[in-house]
């Protein structure tokens, strides 16, 4: 008797330890809290957004009704015509973007912070035929070219969510920069004074037929924001979410004065409108918003003066005239001289910096003793003297000569070299790891795996040297007869034997370093074209081979991902980022087994930067340019080195 009510409790944990470690069980609610803003986080907007804002608000804003009404009123207070150039700033799912588009308007852009909700927008224009830009990015910061808009639109009450005022300030320069001269801002908030007065502390309501959600709000302890919470559940799972967002209340006086100060005329209120609702229960935010325009000044914005201080960085590059193992041939190819050439195009688009290119390795050493740079970009990653092995000495000695250099450490990419190492640390991190066998060649009593189909490749190393074809195993004769193949051109080499995953393979980048990531879109390998007997990897011969399938049949694309899987990716990548000290730039490589679950394939420091690899492709999925991206690794250094901005 004592076993069995011994038992059945450690029955249960180890089953909710399971569903947790997959992510499966659904979050816990904090239960009762007396100060909400206590519980806020400084950047609540980054994951909010998604399928559930949808769920919880969509009776506002999946409202035609409120849309249809709200573009009325923007062709009204601005005049603007179906040939201007408009931006949907804070676009969300592109209603706005859309409407307008549907009514002729040609020119009709949208940017949001949201990767869930600008996919949808994209899905949703696809679908109804209708031609506008939509990318994601953050609207203080966002990469448009100056004085370049007739309109900017600021909707759907989505201005004010920063934790600092100075925020608010910065999403107002960068409208002001993109504008025309004398071209027109609509602001749509929420009216301030009205929502102080009026708002519900408590509310509690069923969104449909399964879910419902309870709502708490407070002002802040200065009174300038309005802070929430809500709890959303399912009546037959639980829990799904228990989340605090906030945003700042204007006054009509308070924005008005905040736009002229930034050099915004003829600033004129609309008047306060109200929202539709399906539900017609709890409006929030949106029950009673202010309308209000302005133009921007009467010339062109010069956003940075015309001398500037101009930094100059040293690029270093593998050495063209050395022999390099890893490529085809064994040396640099006219592919690999063009990517050098497309890179330094592209660099020289980087006015605020200055560029010399070191590539001789030979005289590369005295050339930083004689004469150290202010900073080096680091894209040595064939190594010193093109030797793989050595791709950690290049930062080791800028570390010895105390020279500030964009990438990872010696450490970092030592660690991450050796792949047994990574899959170790994984998997105490509960990062889920393929099943695997170490194997060294030198010893003979080795336990070979009796697992197939099986994927053996090299535990060191990079390029997918040693993985080709006849690298996947389905039988115990493949896999010695690959191993005897592998010694012969790896001699030494230690290997690795590891369950062949066959579901799809992501990767995910990440720029930028700890407390402030951002993300790229997550790419797909599609391996829909390769010949059916090929098996489904990314080869050496994908990455050096034109004349094989692999480099012809294999493309890339924007994953589609459901908010979990995305959110699982991306949480596992931030993890392991931090745990293994990369810096300004990594990816991270994942597949999935044949039940679905996301497993670590590789971390790559200092990943591949030319204009055709991954990296770059996840930027083009964002609508960034390649010399946006190499812009992005070398702010994320500067800020991490503390170099202050040009």
């Amino acid at each position: 008797m004592t076993k069995t009510i011994l038992k059945q409790p450690n029955s249960i944990t180890n089953k909710e330890a399971i569903l947790k470690k997959r992510g499966l069980l659904p979050p816990r609610t904090l239960g009762p809290v007396s100060d909400l803003e206590r519980h806020l986080p400084p950047e609540w907007w980054k994951d909010i957004f998604n399928s559930l804002y949808l769920k919880t608000d969509g009776d506002v804003v999946e409202n035609d009704l409120n849309t249809a009404r709200d573009v009325d009123l923007i062709l009204q207070a601005t005049g603007i015509k179906k040939e201007n150039t408009i931006l949907d700033l804070c676009c969300g799912q592109g209603r706005h973007s859309l409407e307008l588009a549907s009514r002729g308007f040609l020119n009709v852009s949208g940017l949001d912070r949201s990767r869930y909700l600008v996919r949808l927008a994209r899905k949703r224009a696809k679908q109804r035929g209708l031609n506008i830009t939509l990318s994601q990015g953050d609207a203080r910061k966002f990469r448009m070219q100056d004085s370049s808009k007739d309109c900017a639109m600021l909707l759907g009450n989505s201005f004010g969510y920063f934790e600092r005022e100075e925020d608010d300030l910065l999403v107002l320069e960068s409208v002001k920069r993109i504008l025309k001269p004398k071209g027109k801002l609509i602001l749509d908030i929420v009216d301030g004074v009205w929502m102080a007065q009026n708002f519900e502390p408590r509310s509690w309501e069923w969104i449909d037929q399964v879910h419902f959600v309870n709502r708490e709000r407070s002002l802040s302890v200065d009174r300038k924001r309005i802070i929430s919470r809500e709890v959303i559940t399912n009546s037959e799972i639980g829990v799904l979410a228990d989340q605090f967002y906030a945003e700042r209340l204007y006054t009509l006086e308070e924005i008005t004065q905040l736009l002229k100060s930034l050099g915004f005329t003829d600033i004129l209120s609309h008047g306060n409108v109200t929202s539709e609702s399906t539900r017609n229960q709890d409006l929030g935010m949106m029950a009673n918003r202010l309308i209000i325009t302005a133009l921007g000044p009467d010339k062109p914005v010069i956003t940075k003066p015309t001398i500037k201080h101009v930094l100059p960085i040293t690029v270093f590059l593998g050495d063209p005239k050395l022999p390099d193992t890893v490529k085809m041939g064994g040396q640099f190819n006219n592919e690999d001289l063009e990517t050098i050439n497309i890179l330094k195009q592209n660099l020289e688009k980087l006015t605020q910096f200055k560029f010399e290119y070191v590539e001789n390795h030979q005289s590369m050493l005295n050339k930083m003793i004689s004469k150290p740079p202010k900073m080096v970009l680091n894209l040595c990653d064939e190594g010193f003297n093109n030797q793989a092995t050595m791709e950690l000495h290049v930062p080791a000695f800028l570390e010895l000569m105390g020279i500030p250099y964009t990438g990872a450490g010696p450490g970092c990419l030592s660690l991450c070299y050796n792949k047994a190492n990574i899959r170790s640390i994984a998997a105490s991190m509960d990062v889920e790891v393929p099943t695997e066998t170490y194997f060294d060649p030198n010893d003979q009593a080795a336990n070979l795996p009796s697992f197939f189909p099986a994927l053996i490749k090299p535990n060191c190393g990079d390029s997918s040297i040693g993985i080709t074809q006849n690298a996947v195993v389905n039988n115990a004769e493949e896999l010695i007869n690959y191993l005897d193949h592998l010694r012969d051109i790896l001699p030494g080499s230690p290997l690795l034997i590891q369950e062949y995953l066959q579901g799809p393979e992501y990767s995910v980048g990440l720029v930028g370093n700890p407390d402030k990531f951002e993300a790229l879109p997550v790419l797909e390998v599609d391996y829909s074209q390769l010949p059916s007997q090929l098996p489904k990897i990314l080869s050496y011969e994908s990455k050096w081979d034109p004349d094989s399938p692999y480099w012809n049949d294999i493309r890339y694309k924007e994953a589609t991902l459901d908010d979990e899987t995305h959110r699982k990716l991306i949480h596992y990548s931030n993890r392991l980022f931090e745990r293994l000290e990369c810096r300004d730039y990594a990816r991270f490589d994942f597949r999935t087994d044949a039940e679905g679950r996301i497993k670590l394939l590789e971390v790559n420091p200092n990943p591949g930067w030319c204009w055709d690899g991954k990296l770059n492709l996840m930027a083009g999925f964002a609508g960034m340019e390649y010399w946006q991206l190499l812009e992005m690794i070398l702010q994320a250094a500067k800020e991490r080195i503390g170099i202050s901005p040009a």
